[in-house]
């Protein structure tokens, strides 16, 4: 991948002492001291296409795509790492930028300056609310050796849209994948039941009764004959109407509702959820996730996760759009925007650096902000510069490590929390996922006895996602008595004694759903990563902001077969 400052790989942070990263950090420290702008590179050409700062996903993608239409693109990011917003990172840099993110939002002086046409580039708050907890006398000493994703869970289902432009880009080859084992959904009475979401998951099911298995297999085929044959029913009606239509059980319709159809909202309550999935919508949802099971041989189910986490995708993005001559320069902010004599038009950004580049477009991260309050931004107000209060709701997240399976016959695992399941008041899904780590990328080099678990849940606020996703946790695993040295005896017999895991550690955030579609003088912003499991609404959003930037352009055009990357790789996923 390119890159005109060097960055610390992790492969030699892992295998450097103790005393060799000691020394590492000092001599990063005192040349930290030096003149900033000694350290950062001259970019040449210093003009292109477009301009990309941040390498989440959305932007990611952006570049990769732009580059293969043959545009000159430059990609920017303030970090010393790549993703961002959803980038996989080690256990204390992940707090840390968590912490970092929690932060007020920087507001940059006003340039007002007559020869001094540029407004300068803010952030905004994204997450908040931050809690984390030691809950054993045991340290994670290996820390440094744990990746966790930012946004998650997530999931592929095999055959949806971003596994379609995975293999149209070719971009699998970077990467690997894992199968998810099987899912689980909550009864409501404490009990984590197996989801029967195939012919053979209905057969094996010990929580159906027999008429149950007979009237949910009659309702797949149901599925497959509208498909097949068309269908003159309506299809625009509420989908959990078309099963109530359909003769299914309230089980049976919280099993399709929430751990296939993936819906968030609580379905039953129409007249106040706020997204009510039509029956075209959950059909087509669950045709998806039936041609998703057995698409690969290497995956037992519908889904798969990446090997080394989420943060892998925007890497590989990133790796197709360099392969393509896009130029990646990390560490390198951006601190204001270049405008014209009259502030009304965007020409280009400014670098810490001081080195000024130009371009017709530009592309932003949600997490920047333009001051709306500056006298030279009148075309390129930015409308959607808003305040966390102002987001378009939050999403809780949360992050739970344990020494066992929440389910002893499963490692990597998704379990659904349907509303109500957890508590009468619960409006909306609790989405989690468990990954093992002798199977997949949170171990390195490391133990095998770490289990590291995932939830979410969209809400209204912090107390209310919280409320959520301590509800989930507490059903799933139990809590060592003290966190004290001394009690390392009571921490044992919590290991031994229950039959949930003990969990170690935890950490809870939420995170604003910001959603910027606005186009303001050739400056749009992207997308955050949403509340869903799947992507497909980002990869929705990306391939729109896409055809805004070049209406004549192909969203990666498809390519012959002889027209391969340079760079090998390996990969478990072919179709």
């Amino acid at each position: 991948m390119c890159c005109c400052v060097p960055t610390i790989k992790k492969k030699f942070v892992l295998q450097t002492g103790r005393r060799v990263f000691s020394l590492l950090r000092q001599i990063l420290n005192s040349t930290s001291l030096m003149d900033e702008t000694m350290l950062y590179p001259l970019i040449e050409p210093s003009n292109f296409d477009l301009i990309v700062v941040d390498t989440s996903l959305p932007e990611s993608i952006i570049a990769a795509a732009a580059s293969a239409a043959g545009k000159t693109v430059l990609h920017l990011d303030p970090n010393p790492f790549y993703g961002t917003h959803s980038a996989s990172l080690p256990l204390d840099d992940f707090i840390s930028f968590l912490r970092s993110q929690s932060q007020s939002p920087s507001q940059p002086p006003l340039q007002t300056s007559d020869d001094d046409a540029s407004v300068p580039l803010g952030t905004r708050r994204l997450y908040s609310d931050l809690e984390i907890k030691s809950l054993s006398s045991e340290p994670l000493d290996n820390s440094r050796k744990f990746s966790v994703d930012l946004v998650a869970p997530r999931a592929f289902l095999c055959a949806d849209s971003m596994i379609e432009l995975i293999l149209k880009t070719g971009i699998n080859q970077y990467m690997e994948f894992k199968s998810v084992d099987t899912s689980f959904v909550s009864s409501g009475e404490g009990k984590l039941e197996s989801v029967p979401d195939s012919r053979s998951a209905i057969f094996k099911s010990r929580s159906l009764l027999g008429p149950e298995k007979y009237q949910l297999m009659n309702f797949f085929k149901h599925v497959q004959g509208i498909f097949a044959n068309g269908s003159e029913e309506d299809l625009e009606i509420p989908f959990v109407v078309f099963l109530t239509k359909r003769g299914l059980s309230q089980k049976l319709k919280s099993i399709i509702l929430y751990t296939i159809a993936w819906a968030d909202h609580d379905q039953e309550n129409l007249e106040l959820c706020k997204d009510v999935i039509s029956t075209k919508s959950g059909i087509n949802r669950l045709a998806l996730y039936h041609s998703s099971i057995g698409r690969f041989p290497n995956a037992n189910g519908a889904i798969i996760y990446p090997i080394y986490g989420q943060g892998e995708l925007s890497q590989a993005f990133c790796r197709c759009a360099a392969v393509k001559g896009c130029i990646y320069v990390l560490r390198m902010p951006v601190i204001a925007l270049l405008m014209d004599k009259d502030g009304r038009t965007y020409q280009g950004v400014r670098l810490a650096s001081g080195q000024e580049l130009t371009s017709p477009q530009l592309i932003l991260a949600p997490s920047f902000a333009i001051p709306t309050t500056s006298p030279r931004v009148v075309e390129v107000k930015i409308s959607n510069d808003k305040s966390p209060s102002d987001a378009e709701g939050k999403v809780a997240r949360g992050i739970c490590i344990a020494k066992k399976s929440i389910k002893p016959e499963a490692a990597n695992c998704l379990v659904f929390f349907p509303p109500r399941s957890l508590y009468p008041e619960q409006i909306t899904s609790v989405r989690v996922l468990q990954l093992s780590s002798n199977s997949i990328f949170h171990v390195l080099l490391c133990l095998n006895s770490r289990f590291v678990t995932y939830l979410s849940a969209v809400c209204d606020d912090a107390v209310e996602g919280k409320k959520l996703l301590n509800a989930a946790i507490n059903a799933l695993f139990s809590m060592a008595v003290s966190s004290s040295p001394e009690n390392n005896d009571r921490d044992n017999l919590c290991e031994h004694t229950e039959e949930k895991p003990c969990l170690l550690w935890s950490a809870l955030y939420i995170q604003d759903l910001t959603k910027f579609h606005g186009v303001y003088d050739s400056i749009r912003f992207t997308p955050m990563p949403d509340e869903h499991l799947h992507y497909d609404d980002i990869l929705d959003a990306t391939e729109k902001l896409f055809k805004e930037l070049f209406p004549n352009e192909d969203f990666f055009a498809v390519t012959s077969e002889s027209e391969e990357h340079p760079d090998d790789g390996n990969t478990e996923l072919d179709p």
